[in-house]
């Protein structure tokens, strides 16, 4: 059957699809890791320290004097995360970051809530970067500001598809926009100290900084002091500034996506994002610092200030700022390389739609990522696309997981008892006491300005998950059934019958309904298996053989993941062999769930519904569903 106008666009868009086989090929290299999972991470330079200043300005030009102080206290954080994640990394080589840990070690609901924590701050990673990228744009070209949101969206969509395309394709467009972003930063920091040191720029003096911050902020401006008002900004500058820590997790969730050795060549890209980024961020606050720069929610980014004054306006700040509209954009992979992967983990465990953990047409988790995309459009109207309306709600889910993620390390350490095992559990038994009080400084200072919002969104999300995992637990009972025990068929129809395929995926309670409703009407009855390639056709087969071993069974092999394909290819051969008699039909039989309630359709993959369509579009005449009832 020739493809329709949907396939046609969709291989255009996406590409052709590509089989089970190639799934080794899609690995990265060190070099291409470290631009697809640091690029949130590293991108977090452009915004981290200007987050700062902005806080820090409510305070006037003394405020502003605590910016290398609050930046040094979140390197030295990002340092203690960094070493506790090296540890994770070796310990779970098959990935899944802290949510797999959590749930190991903790329990179940610990579990949940550093899944649920990282799967809100993967969106605002996808919505932050986004807006901090168009904002960078706007900058240098201010005309463009009132399209802002829709500049936004129409960046998810490239990215979606881009991610679609599959890893190594995604991996290709964004790596050079990567590595000359940190080029750029790390020339503008060095030109910049350089030509302070030669007293080729100047700072602003404090009267000047406190003149520019009273025209925003009014004529009182805030005294810093160890307590009050004053102590509330520090704490919140350094909530805002802990943004630059928010994709150290990314690497630990996605091992299984790097060349062998797996977990060696893990921890060598973590240690060189880590120095990379604590180069980069303390040389941007530094240089900021020391030329004295003001950043407002009205001004031009603090990165496009910094390199007007070092660079000039000429081709090298043109360089900054498309590299830091790109690593911007390109940053949300790190949530899109992370967040399907972890919904995957989720819908493995049943606490998600078991549609997730499906791969899609080019070896990467279709369902996931289009689920990313539209939760982040959505936060990206709802605030307007502005980076300082969407930071207060970021980094609290983050430290939340960073915390159990430790603890679970402790435990893991504390049950295993290998060689030095009291030295990790210390390392990670201190990680996890500094993530928890940074974690309570985020909800304190942050609470207010919407992290509220996290806060109650982590336990819905929660009961969300167990609801949707007491229902698959609900549904596995219904269709449990003894696995050793010889089943019995009616007999065949006396007249002869028709010939008949019915489809079964597993042989439980729902399937078994459709193949003795299919025997009943069968004189020659043929069961069709499709193997997926998820490793499970060997031990169907035997279970077939010890159950039903009168009826024959055609397993299928689908290479590339598809269910329909392969049947129709079958079906069409088994009515062409059947043509010989007009009088009898060839019926194909499906079986179906059919469920209490309408949401509950929605875990589920229906995929009956478009099998059905596609064998009627195919010209076969008698498609029949048996349906058994939830």
């Amino acid at each position: 059957m020739p493809p329709s106008v949907v396939d046609r666009f969709k291989k255009a868009l996406v590409g052709a699809p590509l089989p089970t086989s190639a799934a080794a090929e899609e690995r990265l290299t060190n070099a291409e890791a470290l631009a697809i999972l640091s690029s949130d991470a590293l991108s977090s330079v452009a915004y981290a320290t200007q987050e700062i200043v902005l806080v820090l300005g409510f305070a006037g030009a003394a405020g502003l004097g605590f910016t290398i102080p609050v930046t040094g206290m979140i390197i030295s954080l990002m340092l203690i995360v960094a070493l506790s994640y090296r540890q994770t990394i070796k310990a779970y080589p098959q990935g899944g970051g802290s949510y797999r840990v959590s749930h190991e070690n903790l329990g179940r609901v610990p579990g949940l809530i550093a899944g649920a924590s990282l799967s809100i701050d993967y969106v605002l990673t996808v919505a932050v970067s986004t807006a901090a990228g168009i904002s960078a744009l706007t900058s240098y070209l201010p005309s463009l500001d009132r399209y802002h949101v829709p500049l936004c969206l129409a960046a998810i969509v490239v990215l979606m598809v881009a991610n679609l395309r599959g890893v190594r394709s995604s991996a290709k467009i964004m790596s050079v926009p990567t590595y000359v972003f940190m080029a750029a930063v790390l020339t503008l920091v060095v030109v910049g100290l350089a030509k302070l040191a030669h007293g080729d720029i100047t700072g602003l003096a404090a009267a000047q900084q406190n003149q520019v911050l009273r025209e925003v902020h009014g004529p009182d401006l805030l005294t810093v002091g160890g307590a009050g008002a004053g102590g509330l900004i520090l704490m919140r500058a350094f909530s805002s500034g802990c943004a630059a820590l928010t994709g150290i997790e990314a690497i630990s969730d996605s091992v299984m996506a790097f060349k062998p050795t797996e977990w060696r060549n893990a921890r060598r890209v973590l240690t060189v994002m880590v120095i990379l980024l604590a180069t980069m961020f303390g040389g941007v606050s530094v240089l900021a610092s020391q030329l004295g720069t003001v950043y407002t929610e009205t001004s031009p980014t603090l990165m496009y200030q910094l390199g007007e004054q070092v660079f000039g306006n000429g081709p090298v700040l043109f360089i900054l700022q498309i590299s830091t509209l790109l690593i911007l954009l390109l940053a949300a992979n790190t949530a899109y390389a992370d967040f399907p992967r972890l919904a995957a983990f989720l819908a493995q465990d049943s606490y998600m739609p078991r549609q997730l953990a499906s791969l899609g047409d080019r070896l990467v988790f279709s369902n996931g990522i289009v689920m990313l995309s539209a939760f982040a459009g959505i936060l990206l109207v709802i605030f307007g696309g502005s980076v300082s309306h969407l930071i207060p709600l970021y980094a609290v889910g983050v430290f939340t997981s960073f915390t159990l993620s430790q603890a679970g390390m402790v435990v893991h350490w504390w049950r295993e008892k290998g060689p030095g095992w009291v030295g990790k559990a210390l390392l990670n038994g201190f990680g996890s006491v500094v993530t928890a009080i940074v974690s309570a400084v985020l909800m304190f200072s942050k609470f207010t300005q919407g992290a509220w919002l996290v806060v109650v969104a982590v336990p819905l999300l929660v009961a969300l998950f167990l609801t949707i995992h007491r229902h698959y637990k609900q549904v596995a009972r219904r269709l449990r059934m003894a696995h050793d025990v010889k089943l019995s068929l009616p007999a065949a129809p006396s007249d002869g019958g028709s010939p008949v395929v019915v489809l079964v995926g597993q042989l439980h309670r729902g399937s078994f309904e459709a193949i003795r409703y299919a025997r009943s009407i069968a004189g020659e009855l043929v069961a069709v298996h499709v193997d997926l390639g998820l490793g499970k056709t060997g031990a169907f087969q035997e279970q077939w053989q010890r159950q039903l071993p009168e009826v024959p069974l055609v397993v299928l092999e689908s290479p590339y993941r598809s269910l329909i394909d392969p049947v129709l290819e079958f079906v069409r051969q088994f009515e062409i062999d059947h043509r010989k008699d007009r009088h009898k039909f060839c019926t194909v039989v499906l079986p179906v769930f059919v469920t209490r309630h309408r949401w509950e359709n929605l875990l589920h993959n229906q995929s009956t519904i478009s099998l059905r369509s596609a064998l009627r579009a195919q010209g076969t005449r008698v498609v029949t569903t048996v349906g058994f009832y939830l």
